[in-house]
């Protein structure tokens, strides 16, 4: 499965989305990867169709999870496209900009890793466990199908801190040192305190990190009904044997969901101790709402543009005419508590509409852009909102010699060129030649022969993070991280391997005979501390009259459970799915 399954979906995937998709590589999940899922899967089930939301089970057929086997995405994506959603193959961790982005053009992202058999209950990692089986059976609900949908489009706008970026690198790594067939304890300890460090320090809250504990109390880990009667629909609870346990216990505190959710924080290496339930998914909705109305997306203003600028990343403000500015922002002037200036470094882009204005590309403005904003000094009438008698009575008409002197403080000096206007009709960008920008401190700009363009704009209505238009940027800068799947294998995880697949073969394909029996008790004796070997072998003695085989297990089982506490109650569950 070396190529990279497609639905129509996936084909409008702009290029920096693209980026973050590999191939699934099927053949790579070994027979342990397959009884890990097979397990899960089964309790899940079993237990999932009694505590959680009615769309679990009904979205599993519907979404094409498999509970004998992990789903490949090829038969995802044909049945996905039936509900107008698509899967994606990632490599683990992609930043939280990005996955929020995946889920406005519908497409679940899918961490094509397994946890390992020592993190069957729980990983932090994302894996193919919490994604497909968690996520996916959920968004066959179209009211919660279009809460992810809108979580997405409004997330993937929120300004994150570069506090948060460094976070994320921690988080990365260490979830993927955790997640090592044969993990090394010390550069996971070492990664640990990194991201303890991190996590500990007091910074301001992010947009980002505010909306992800939105995200994490619904998507992830959300309970829905009533405070007494209240079912499972959150991802990590639905693909955790054990929290969804765990959940329902009465130590767990139970929460009405509301828009204070935001203000709490997570862990996402520990179960949670407090839970939010909301009473339907139509009210997750409203108060995602309630949350974007806080945003810059929707204030923007001088504050808008100062988390842009402290995010040192792409961003884009939109101006009272639709002009939108692209780039890294790095300096921003206000006058009576409104925008009057701002310039950006590097790479910029002006678009009206997500659509890059034809001569304002990144070719144009390679080493930032200027401008001042507001009103002019003297004057009632914006420019923005003067007509075309207006505008030559104030000298902006092409070919005429202009000096605007803005409330701010700066003064613009030039020959006027051109003008681009709005759908409306307001003049949205001046061109100028010959021209001087300056304020009382310094020369802004200055040149006879490069064109100057004066965005107009009486306030910025809006700032968030990423881009206007989303082609008009190379962004493809994403180093797949290294795989530690089966790189470097001992010979004692080959043979265990093997075994597994072996089981697996004589589940799915033998008949009986008494060479069976004795290859399975041969199995059984060479790894008698293996549990869940020995339970996918305790499935197969019925099967194949093993009823002496049967004891012996039961009794090593027991074995198990004396000597390791944790894994009492996942053996006691496959005992109990082996009699049911």
């Amino acid at each position: 499965m070396n190529n990279i399954p497609s639905n129509p979906i996936l084909d409008k995937l702009p290029p920096h989305l693209r980026q973050y998709i590999i191939p699934q590589h099927y053949s790579d999940y070994t027979s342990i990867n397959q009884a890990v899922w097979r397990y899960v899967m089964r309790k899940n089930v079993t237990f999932l169709s009694k505590v959680a939301h009615h769309s679990y089970v009904d979205g599993l057929k519907m979404t094409g999870v498999s509970i004998d086997e992990i789903p490949d995405m090829y038969g995802m994506n044909r049945i996905l496209k039936e509900i107008g959603w698509a899967a994606a193959a990632v490599d683990g961790f992609i930043p939280p900009a990005a996955f929020m982005e995946f889920q406005a053009y519908n497409v679940l992202v899918i961490a094509v890793d397994i946890r390992t058999l020592d993190h069957i209950e729980y990983t932090p990692a994302p894996d193919i466990i919490h994604e497909a089986a968690g996520h996916a059976p959920i968004i066959a609900n179209p009211e919660y199908s279009e809460y992810l949908r809108r979580l997405g489009e409004i997330g993937s706008k929120a300004i994150s801190s570069k506090h948060d970026w460094d976070v994320y690198d921690a988080v990365r790594k260490l979830s993927q040192l955790k997640e090592q067939e044969e993990p090394d304890e010390r550069a996971i300890a070492a990664a640990q305190r990194k991201v303890d460090e991190l996590q500990s320090k007091d910074v301001p809250a992010s947009e980002m990190s505010i909306i992800r504990n939105l995200q994490w109390w619904t998507v992830e880990y959300g309970l829905i009904g009533s405070l007494d009667d209240y079912k499972i629909y959150g991802a990590g609870l639905l693909s955790s044997i054990g929290e969804s346990i765990w959940c329902l216990k009465d130590n767990v505190e139970k929460i009405p969901y509301s828009i204070d959710a935001a203000e709490v924080e997570f862990d996402i290496t520990r179960p949670q101790p407090k839970l939010f339930v909301t009473p339907n998914f139509a009210y997750l909705s409203k108060v995602l709402e309630e949350f974007a109305e806080r945003m810059a997306l929707r204030k923007g203003g001088v504050v808008g543009v100062e988390m842009l600028i402290d995010s040192q990343s792409i961003g884009t403000i939109e101006l009272s005419t639709g002009l939108q500015i692209t780039g890294v922002f790095d300096k921003v002037k206000s006058y009576n508590g409104k925008v009057s200036y701002i310039s950006t470094t590097g790479l910029t882009s002006l678009a009206y509409r997500n659509k890059e204005l034809i001569g304002h590309s990144t070719l144009e403005y390679q080493e930032g852009f200027i401008t001042p904003l507001g009103k002019l000094k003297g004057i009632n009438l914006a420019i923005e909102d003067m007509s075309p008698l207006d505008l030559e009575t104030y000298g902006i008409y092409e070919g005429k010699e202009l000096s605007l002197k803005y409330e701010g403080g700066i003064e613009v000096l030039g020959r006027v060129v051109t003008g681009t206007r709005n759908l409306q009709g307001k003049i949205m960008l001046i061109s100028l030649t010959n021209c001087t920008v300056r304020d009382a401190q310094e020369v802004l700009f200055e040149s006879k022969d490069n064109m100057f363009h004066l965005a107009v704009g009486k306030k910025v209505v809006s700032a968030f993070a990423g881009l206007s238009d989303v082609y008009a940027f190379d962004l493809r800068d994403h180093e797949l991280s290294p795989s530690f799947k089966n790189k470097n294998k001992s010979q004692v995880i080959i043979d265990k391997e093997n075994t597994y697949q072996d089981v697996r073969d004589i589940r799915f394909k033998a008949e009986f005979n008494m060479g069976i029996i004795k290859k399975l008790e041969a199995y059984v004796h060479g790894y008698p501390k293996e549990w869940l070997l020995l339970l996918e072998i305790l499935e197969l003695t019925g099967k194949f009259n093993g009823d002496k085989l049967e004891m012996e297990i039961l009794d090593l089982l027991g074995e198990i459970k004396r000597n390791k506490n944790e894994l009492v109650d996942l053996i006691d569950s496959g005992i109990q799915m082996y009699h049911s």
